[in-house]
């Protein structure tokens, strides 16, 4: 996974005995990826596993069925490294953003502990918010593992000047589309347009989350 750039996280110990710790001393913690913006999972925290967190940039849990803390991936490897570390407005609740090592932020192997609806449904699309980044990653395990009738690796294998020919006439399209004001035009050639630009960001080794992280940096405080 590819790693972002942060600065260290920095705390102090009166910020952290000043957060609304339950009667247990403890405080429930939400992990959301950093990339996709999935929740991944919900733990709990004390002060020393939330200090050990902050200290070491990997997520720390206090497991209440143990009774000691846990670093969460030191046995399977699937480490959360921590970008930010946000409280929310009642200052009793965490929230960790992280980057997921190997995918898979649940002990049964889901990619996150939240794979199944209320009914105990479990195939589960995207959030809007996730598909870009989902995508990418459909689009880049299709160029890895090239089965057979994939529409993006017979592309693909049509060489980079097609894909980014691809990507031009999705443009047009889309253009043309938003010249005769057609709304549901629109949004079907802007969905084509953004998975060839995927597409295109993949064979160039440039990653959906870099553009996002640019356009991140021209928001003005």
């Amino acid at each position: 996974m590819e790693s972002s750039e942060r600065n260290p996280l920095t705390y102090s110990d009166e910020l952290i005995k000043n957060l609304k710790w339950n009667q247990e001393g403890l405080l429930p913690v939400i992990a959301q990826d950093y990339r996709t913006g999935e929740i991944r999972m919900f733990a709990w925290a004390n002060q020393q596993a939330l200090q050990l967190t902050l200290q070491t940039g990997y997520a720390h849990y206090y497991s209440r069925s143990k009774g000691e803390i846990w670093k969460k991936g030191e046995t399977s490897g699937e480490l959360q490294r921590v970008i930010e570390v946000r409280v929310d407005c009642d200052e009793d609740v965490l929230l960790y953003i992280v980057e997921q090592s190997l995918n898979r932020a649940c002990h049964t192997g889901e990619r996150n502990c939240f794979f199944r609806d209320i009914q105990g449904n479990k195939k589960l699309k995207p959030l809007p918010f996730e598909t870009p980044s989902r995508l990418e990653e459909v689009i880049k395990d299709r160029l890895t593992q090239k089965p057979e009738n994939s529409y993006t690796v017979r592309l693909f294998l049509e060489g980079e000047d097609r894909v980014l020919q691809k990507f031009g006439e999705e443009a047009i399209e889309t253009l043309i589309a938003l010249k005769n004001s057609q709304k549901d035009q629109i949004i079907l050639e802007t969905a084509d347009l953004l998975y060839s630009l995927i597409l295109s960001l993949v064979v160039k080794g440039a990653a959906w989350q870099e553009v996002m992280e640019e356009l991140a940096k021209r928001f003005k405080g």
